[in-house]
């Protein structure tokens, strides 16, 4: 072959090349710069914070706007700072055994809460799981569960009252009456929509029964386990201000109490305030735990 015949064949190959090179360089995917990344991110949480701070000035515009008259009955948001401003600026101060800050009442309630949601939660998943694997249990015991679960918390006072003669144990064990039942009543339902399959595949492998309640029972009841214990959380930290109020202590329950005989709105408005972002802290730590468990099947 000639040289100028050659010549034309490079050039033919290296236009074809060319655009070929161009298209596979377009066609590979290059991941997001750190630069975007950061961007996204941003973004999201800006569209996470910005909303409820625009719905909470809000709020408090008209609670301020509603409440600055003569005649209004509750203080507006103004007043509830000045007055009680120091609640939160310095929630663990310590000024006698009854003059503590908010921060320590809390505190103080939150162990209560962990005793009492503790124990409902181990004998919630245990009977639970007896009374979703056992039909006999389900028809003995789940109709007096459905009555024994419509009993207000505080109708149990009383008689925790008069069987433990103490405040604490009995505040103790109002949590755990509450926080039982939702927690009993979708781990037995979690347990009976186990797949045939699972029960099949542990009869082939002879799993006894704690093998089975490990392996097989609890991964799969989980959202269902997890579910229960976010309402039940939610029904301890309401129960706890409520069994409070009457038993007393330092708890956040009866500084609420004791805050109203003395007349001091703002001091409750400021520990309604304490009591709402707690009840939403333990009902985030339980779905996070929930989302790590169950890797995202449990409900949000």
């Amino acid at each position: 072959m000639t040289r100028p015949a050659l010549k034309a064949v490079e050039d033919t190959g290296s236009a074809i090349a060319a655009p070929v090179a161009e298209v596979i360089r377009l066609e590979v995917p290059t991941g997001p710069t750190r630069r975007e990344r950061l961007r996204g991110q941003a973004i999201g949480v800006a569209s996470a914070v910005i909303p409820p701070l625009i719905m909470l000035a809000l709020i408090l515009l008209v609670w301020e706007l509603l409440c600055s008259g003569a005649n209004a009955t509750l203080p507006p948001p103004s007043r509830v700072w000045a007055e009680a401003n120091d609640l939160i600026l310095d929630p663990f101060f310590v000024n006698g055994s009854q003059d503590i800050g908010l921060g320590w009442r809390v505190l103080t309630s939150l162990q209560r809460v962990a005793i009492g949601f503790g124990l409902s939660a181990v004998v919630g998943i245990m009977v639970g799981a007896l009374v979703g694997q056992s039909t006999w249990a389900m028809r003995g015991l789940d109709p007096i569960f459905q009555v024994l679960r419509t009993v207000p918390p505080l109708a149990w006072l009383p008689i925790s009252l008069a069987a433990f003669r103490d405040a604490n144990p009995s505040a103790i064990f109002v949590i755990f009456i509450t926080a039982i039942w939702p927690i009993l009543i979708n781990t037995s339902v979690g347990i009976r929509n186990i797949p045939q399959d699972y029960r099949n595949v542990a009869a082939v492998l002879r799993l006894n029964h704690f093998e089975f309640f490990w392996k097989i029972m609890l991964p799969s009841a989980a959202p269902y386990i997890f579910t229960g214990l976010r309402i039940g959380v939610g029904l301890a930290w309401l129960a706890i201000v409520a069994a409070e109020m009457l038993t007393g202590g330092v708890g956040i329950g009866f500084f609420i109490w004791d805050a109203w005989n003395s007349s001091k709105l703002p001091d409750i408005i400021i520990a309604l305030v304490y009591i709402g972002l707690i009840g939403f802290v333990l009902d985030r730590l339980i779905a996070a735990l929930g989302n790590v468990v169950t890797r995202g099947t449990a409900a949000n």
